[in-house]
């Protein structure tokens, strides 16, 4: 039985070893406003005055170290941006604050990788308009490299040019 089409992600909570910092990332680099606050343990932040789209606590984890790298776990969490001047905006703000991990085109949309400071992945992306001709097919899509873009190409590799797309899809430049 496949879920009602209308279901969406409401939110996320992310164990994190330090609340304050990982508030100041949330709320001062990403741009998101507190919604509550539980004391020392947890706050909820948010866009546009919805109850919460991450929660951070330190429930299980004040004071615990990064999890290892290689291990099972949150890839990455998605902030999907109305537009790519919504998206430019934060973007500034991050790269005087953050190092980014890498970037990518993916047709479909573009995105910028990052980690915040508890190590958790995140991606600040926009997707194009249907009406945008480089909105092609996912499944056929490459960047300039001819990575899947299923694979998130770093920002050393400077995947960030026209996307080549497999026989039968249209290519653009």
């Amino acid at each position: 039985m496949a879920l009602d089409p209308r279901t969406r992600i409401g939110h996320v909570h992310l164990t994190v070893s330090d609340l304050d910092r990982a508030l100041s990332f949330y709320r001062d680099v990403l741009g998101f406003e507190v919604t509550a606050r539980y004391g020392r343990d947890a706050v909820f932040v948010s866009a546009g005055g919805y109850h919460h789209h991450i929660g951070l606590n330190t429930w299980a984890g004040r004071g615990a170290p990064r999890p290892p790298a290689g291990t099972t776990g949150l890839y990455h969490l998605a902030i999907l941006f109305p537009d790519r001047a919504a998206l430019a905006a934060t973007v500034r703000r991050v790269i005087d604050n953050i190092p980014l991990e890498g970037a990518s085109d993916h047709g479909v949309s573009e995105a910028i990788y990052l980690r915040d400071p508890d190590g958790n992945g995140i991606e600040l992306y926009r997707d194009r308009p249907e009406s945008d001709g480089r909105a092609v097919r996912m499944a056929a899509s490459r960047c300039t490299r001819g990575h899947s873009i299923f694979r998130r190409c770093s920002l050393r590799e400077r995947c960030d040019g026209p996307l080549r797309v497999a026989a039968g899809a249209a290519a653009r430049s």
